[in-house]
């Protein structure tokens, strides 16, 4: 990668693109480019995160950045394993403040809002504010972004959508209220991944501290308490842990970790020790945790 962004893959220098699920100016794309900060950033929307997966398949220069977990709606269970599946690998990881706001066109107040438009989980996350205008009408969309962009393309007067200030601004819609979400913790983590092919040339001048592995398990007493005291033997910090159901397998479940480590050659040999124990084992990614 150079100063500019511009990605070196086969000896030329190809535009930094990034596929992203949802319309520009969605929280995905807020998060690519504040994540690439400084650099020259073309996202990619996708429609849902299956289709972002096949986006990348077909091009490896490109990279993709996939939402994993929230503090308030938990792990994004289909993401977990839409990444296991694929060939990519996580070279990073942005964890993002979840500020929603209400806009709508130029000239509009509060009192004009008649309807407000959004993704159910936006509308749910901010009903707190929102029961303060019981004129209105709460209608739910696919999309924050998309509900802005509804907005500005339609010229919907009465209308106002739920969304990140940063999709406010991009499709020329006022913002009426900014912060509106009940709960003021609210982030979620992305998670960067890219095609083993060109990962390295994004990794450079980072220090991985990180890693994602997932790992399956014999249906036996005591076999995940076994896995987890070999790894704090070895003094890795275990961040989360995510289990889900095997597909016909009663009763068997697939285990994804995420774990920190001060030492690299530790942490290789703490997965070393627990391989005889686990099966159907992948590391999902090394990378450096984000300081946010």
């Amino acid at each position: 990668m150079n100063k500019t962004g511009l990605l070196l893959f086969n000896n030329e220098y190809m535009e930094l693109r990034i596929a992203i699920q949802g319309v520009a100016g969605c929280f995905h794309d807020e998060a690519a480019h504040e994540y690439f900060k400084g650099q020259d950033v073309t996202t990619v929307p996708c429609e849902t995160f299956p289709e972002m997966m096949d986006v990348l398949k077909s091009d490896a220069s490109m990279l993709g950045i996939m939402a994993i977990e929230n503090t308030i709606a938990g792990s994004l269970l289909q993401n977990h394993e839409l990444l296991r599946q694929s060939n990519h690998i996580v070279i990073g990881e942005f964890r993002k403040y979840i500020s929603h706001s209400l806009v709508a066109l130029p000239g509009q107040t509060v009192d004009d809002i008649i309807e407000v438009n959004s993704h159910p989980m936006a509308l749910m996350q901010c009903e707190q504010f929102l029961s303060k205008f019981p004129r209105m009408k709460l209608v739910e969309t696919n999309d924050t972004a998309g509900s802005a962009q509804m907005i500005a393309q339609g010229n919907l007067k009465g209308h106002a959508a739920v969304c990140g200030k940063y999709a406010g601004e991009l499709y020329g819609l006022n913002v009426l209220a900014e912060d509106i979400q009940t709960n003021k913790r609210n982030f979620t983590r992305f998670l960067i991944i890219a095609d083993p092919a060109t990962a390295s040339e994004f990794t450079q001048g980072t220090t991985p501290n990180k890693a994602s592995i997932e790992f399956t398990l014999p249906h036996s007493q005591g076999s995940l308490s076994a896995v987890l005291t070999i790894f704090s033997f070895y003094g890795m910090n275990l961040t989360k842990i995510q289990s889900l159901p095997i597909l016909g397998r009663e009763w068997e479940y697939r285990f994804y970790i995420d774990l920190t480590y001060n030492d690299y050659t530790r942490y290789r040999q703490s997965v070393d020790a627990v391989r005889p124990l686990i099966s159907d084992f992948k590391i999902l990614g090394e990378y450096e945790e984000s300081k946010q």
